[in-house]
């Protein structure tokens, strides 16, 4: 429990500066993600200024794709965040799985991804640590941006700290690494990379050190995505090279002019298609790399033709005013006046028999481009999605099970880590790893819950119900709202007398603990004792007495039952205990012709009437010729038959 409030359910990530779990908001009965900063982070000054600067940047941010901040707040020395929760999986395990994605698919991705980006730019907010782990994908399939732990209002962004390098290495712009100002342009460097990501299934630079990374963000330009992909559209291409462009100039203004070009590639309308055609294009010549990034075009709903800039560049393919050499960065020679994506193609000045012959041989490129791609479409799937098998769902299995439901389906299982989890049973798989789906044979871990978070019960004897919920609260345990009520003698009604399970025992986080409140003193059995006896205990201990007669073959003046039961705290002067005293058997007549019979037959018929018989003998005869009591007695009651004579 932290803070009182938030009851934490099971952990879900892990970053180099935070950890999220899962847990309940108990005051407001809901789920949210808790961002608890580590523990040797809190004791840093700037990262405390930075992590609150989060909740506070991202709490005046009200978008569908940015997930929310409800509150933020500290426990001793956890520092937290209280976050919209949402389910699904992130962007990194998406890629994980899958290895790249279509270009249809990663545009999709990134247009909302955009919007939320751009709504923080318009709110004078700049993240500064883009990259797949922070892209969440839902299962209704929404996009939502989260974790602005690095993010800073612009106006106050200025230059990054000398020996201090913000953000994650693989995705972080030149001008993080250099020192120089870092602004909205910084974000859409990043979502540049993410983007290069998902068409190739891997980031533009590795390096043996993160040092060596930042090293090539500075010297070197992100290579073309058709180096390392096919079927890439040469706009889409070119629109990866300007986000990444090493001058924060030639990228997009901003996330929403990013947007604008990706709605432009998709097709979609735009609420400032103008804006789309130049709007972060050099209207000068090309950037001057060897097989050269052309100047400036128009979109227009289609890719134009043109000529080459001055890098050596030839057929330009050009969207919002960025051109791109499709004879793939100066190889070949240059081309100049073939036709473009949209209108029609021409041949002025030629025999019809020439423009049949190239007609003819555009198709057979055609057909053999086709083929071509179909081959790679095939040998993609069968890489990327053929060749693995989708996995049986095992999560809350019994270990055995699940590797019985594992083997059934043609994998191997092996016993993962032990984790604890206040969700799942002890013994239980958790998940597994690789999870979706494998390829037939492998081999699958499971990672199985150490069951829930053992505590200690603290102890609270003698402390008030309201200050023993407190303390067990603090503890971490979970408290029942409904006290147990015990019998104490010689203690006061209304104190804390201990807990179920007792002080000292280890105790599961997701198990009530119940508070023992004395109630009174422990009623004793009153059943068998004498009404008089108990009236005089009952004035002793100031319990009111209701005394009631019943009929009953107990004798007169015995109590035969009670209320309540034996046992039950009882409280001096507030409970009343009923008592149901008996008011003696009932009278039963007594044969008065027994003289003169047999002993045998009138202990018989006495016995057949409820009464016990005494005999008592004279000589060896067996002639009743005396009997007492005589006329009526108790049911139950001994009747004495004299008997003898010669």
């Amino acid at each position: 429990m932290l803070d009182n409030r938030y009851l934490v359910r099971s952990r879900i990530a892990h970053g180099g500066m935070a950890t999220v779990y899962l847990a309940t908001d108990t005051r407001l009965d809901r789920q949210v993600a808790l961002k608890v900063m580590h523990a040797e982070l809190a004791r840093d000054a700037d990262f405390v200024g930075r992590f609150i600067g989060e909740a506070k940047s991202v709490a005046r941010l009200s978008h569908p794709n940015i997930v929310g901040v409800f509150d933020q707040g500290s426990d001793g020395h956890f520092l937290y965040l209280a976050m919209e929760y949402v389910p699904g999986r992130t962007l990194r395990s998406l890629l994980r799985e899958r290895g790249w994605i279509t270009w249809g698919e990663a545009l999709e991705v990134m247009d909302p991804m955009l919007a939320g980006l751009s709504a923080a730019h318009q709110a004078g907010i700049v993240h500064r640590d883009i990259k797949p782990e922070n892209v969440l994908l839902t299962p209704d399939g929404r996009v939502k941006v989260v974790d602005f732990g690095l993010a800073r209002a612009q106006a106050a962004a200025g230059n990054t700290r000398t020996g201090l390098i913000i953000g994650t290495v693989a995705y972080i712009a030149p001008e993080q690494v250099t020192g120089g100002v870092t602004d909205v342009r910084t974000d859409v460097y990043a979502s540049g990379v993410v983007l290069f990501e998902m068409l190739t299934g891997r980031q533009p630079y590795t390096g043996d050190s993160p040092l060596s990374i930042a090293y090539r963000h500075v010297n070197e330009e992100v290579p073309p995505v058709s180096a390392f992909a096919g079927g890439i559209p040469p706009a889409l291409d070119q629109l990866v090279h300007a986000a990444t462009s090493r001058d924060p100039r030639q990228r997009p203004d901003d996330a929403a002019a990013f947007l604008r070009a990706v709605r432009a590639l998709r097709g979609l309308p735009s609420d400032d298609f103008e804006a789309v055609t130049g709007a972060w294009a050099d209207p000068g010549p090309g950037y001057g790399a060897p097989g050269g990034y052309a100047g400036a075009g128009t979109v227009a709903g289609a890719l134009t033709s043109g000529r080459g800039g001055e890098g050596g560049g030839s057929h330009t393919m050009v969207v919002g005013g960025a051109g791109y050499d499709l004879a793939g960065y100066g190889h070949g020679p240059a081309y100049d006046g073939g036709a473009g994506y949209g209108g029609e193609v021409t041949f002025e000045g030629r025999e019809p028999f020439l423009q049949r012959w190239l007609f003819t041989k555009r198709l057979a490129y055609v057909a053999v481009g086709l083929a071509v791609a179909l081959g790679l479409a095939v040998g993609g799937w069968w890489l990327t999605s053929g060749r693995y098998t989708p996995l049986p769902s095992v999560d809350g299995m019994t270990l055995t099970a699940a590797t019985r439901a594992l083997h059934q389906a043609g994998f191997e299982a092996q016993r993962g880590p032990q984790v604890i989890d206040n969700a799942v049973a002890k013994g239980d798989v958790i998940s597994t790893s690789p999870s979706g789906r494998a390829v037939p044979g492998a081999t699958i871990v499971l990672t199985v819950s150490a069951g829930p978070r053992m505590i200690t019960v603290p102890p609270v004897t003698g402390q008030s119900l309201s200050g023993a919920i407190a303390l067990l609260r603090k503890a971490g345990l979970t408290v029942s709202d409904t006290p147990k009520n015990v019998a104490e003698d010689g203690v006061a009604v209304g104190t804390v007398a201990g807990t179920t399970p007792a002080a000292g025992a280890a105790w599961p986080v997701t198990r009530p603990v119940y508070v023992n409140v004395v109630a009174g003193i422990a009623l004793p059995n009153l059943v068998g004792q004498n009404v008089g006896t108990i009236q005089g205990w009952a004035g002793s201990n100031n319990i009111q007495l209701n005394a009631q007669q019943v009929a009953s073959n107990q004798p007169q003046g015995i109590i035969v039952r009670q209320s309540p039961a034996p046992g039950t705290p009882v409280a001096p002067g507030q409970t009343q205990v009923t008592v149901f005293v008996s008011n003696g058997p009932p009278e039963v007549q007594i044969p008065g012709n027994l003289t003169g019979q047999k002993f045998q037959q009138v202990q018989q018929e006495l016995e057949q009437l409820g009464f016990k018989v005494n005999g008592d003998a004279f000589g060896p005869g067996q002639r009743v010729f005396a009997v007492t009591p005589s006329g009526q007695a108790p049911s139950g009651s001994t009747i004495t038959v004299y008997y003898g004579g010669f």
